[in-house]
């Protein structure tokens, strides 16, 4: 029985690696803009730095996470890439560079959970981080660049969904009061709810449970809850952000149940949506987390920042063709074939031959499905110098010579 790929994994294929590309190249062009250089980290790191940035309380820690042990230390896949940024950051000593220090990332990630569309067990994931500034302006430039690099990929009539979790101290108010509203209704609740009560409750609001969200209804929980009560400090924060957005044309909607499913996130939360995807209408997720540097061993650094997956992105964006090759060498001299072919890439073009010497009428025809030029090499062209270039598309050819043709390129 032959060997196939593993459950919740994918092979991606030459002809989508052309989109991928085509998001990477849009992705390095819009970062660029804005100052974010790309960071690359290792794809496994210790467990303790899941366990300690992510949070012991999220689906992520208790569930999802590739963990193994080697030599008596515990390693993990990374199932995020936050935390493996953070650790880049303060090992690399980057909080005394010149501040603030923006970072983006591309990689895999991996996460046990049940495959379905869009979603895989190993799946690939673009972020940015800003590191060094608590103003909400570092909020906002973030949330500008996704949105502006999603409409860079084809991605159209975006709107951002938009809370506020303030700071511990809110939280703590927040907390009590949701519990209080709860506490009635736990038996209810489904298993994973019923543990979040008691570890970190505010991660129930975020429940997909059907059974779940009906109690919140017929209890009429969100409406008694109302929104969360920000103190002075971190409603000015929230305030500004949405005037930067306003002068930004950013269309945002506020959603005071917004709360992401990790830990590490304070005060800004968003979501960058698509109106033109229906119910399955979130494009990427992100936040500040100005606790989480400090909470991985570092001094008190402000951090914002947000992820997309890649998969996600190549089924939401409009499928691109392979480019041709510039030109394909015929020729029934493998040698020579093989000679031209390397003066050409030499000269930044993409070229290939036939491997096999098989006869013109051959060759020409396979040219024709994987380039734009053929270049003839026969014996009459060896003897003169010369070359026979024909354009696939329009069948017109010309006879050069050959040393002046590749100068020109």
């Amino acid at each position: 029985m032959a060997i196939k790929t593993q459950k919740g994994t994918k092979d991606v294929l030459p002809e989508e690696n052309a989109q991928w590309k085509k998001i990477l190249d849009s992705a390095y062009k819009i970062f660029r803009q804005a100052n974010f250089k790309r960071i690359s980290t290792p794809i496994f790191e210790a467990t303790e730095l899941f366990q300690r940035g992510v949070g012991d309380s999220t689906d992520i820690v208790n569930k999802e996470m590739y963990s193994f042990d080697k030599n008596g230390h515990s390693l993990t896949l990374r199932p995020e890439n936050t935390a493996g940024v953070v650790r880049a950051f303060l090992e690399h000593t980057m909080q005394r560079d010149i501040q603030p220090v923006k970072l983006w990332y591309f990689g895999p990630m991996f996460r046990y959970e049940r495959p379905q569309a869009g979603r895989q067990r190993q799946f690939h994931q673009i972020g940015v981080e800003m590191f060094g500034s608590e103003d909400a302006s570092a909020d906002a430039d973030c949330i500008y660049t996704a949105v502006k690099f999603f409409e860079s990929v084809g991605l159209q009539n975006l709107s951002v969904e938009l809370n506020s979790l303030g700071c511990n101290d809110c939280r703590d108010k927040f907390r009590a009061k949701l519990k209080a509203l709860i506490e009635p209704h736990l038996d209810s609740l489904c298993e994973d709810c019923k543990k979040r009560f008691e570890t970190n409750p505010l991660r129930i609001l975020d429940c997909k449970n059907p059974d779940c969200k009906d109690v919140f209804e017929k209890n009429q929980i969100l409406e008694k809850l109302s929104k969360l009560e920000l103190c002075e400090e971190c409603s000015n924060h929230y305030e500004k952000l949405k005037s930067y957005l306003d002068m930004l044309n950013v269309k945002y909607v506020e959603n005071p149940f917004l709360v992401r499913g990790l830990d590490y996130y304070t005060r800004t939360v968003f979501e960058v949506k698509s109106e033109n995807l229906g119910s399955q209408n979130a494009v990427c997720g992100g936040g500040r987390y100005d606790n989480l540097v400090e909470t991985l061993g570092g001094p008190h650094v402000p951090a914002v920042g947000w992820a997309v997956g890649m998969e996600r992105l190549y089924s939401l964006t409009e499928k691109v063709e392979e480019p041709k090759l510039d030109y394909f060498v015929v020729s029934d001299n493998i040698k020579e074939a093989l000679k031209l072919a390397n003066e050409l890439r030499s000269k930044d073009k993409t070229a290939e031959l036939d491997y096999s010497s098989r006869k013109f009428a051959k060759q020409i025809e396979k040219a024709g499905k994987i380039s734009n030029y053929a270049v003839i090499v026969g014996e009459n062209e060896l003897e003169q110098g010369t070359l026979t270039v024909k354009n696939l598309n329009t069948f017109e050819q010309q006879t050069v010579n050959r040393e002046e043709f590749l100068k020109s390129l």
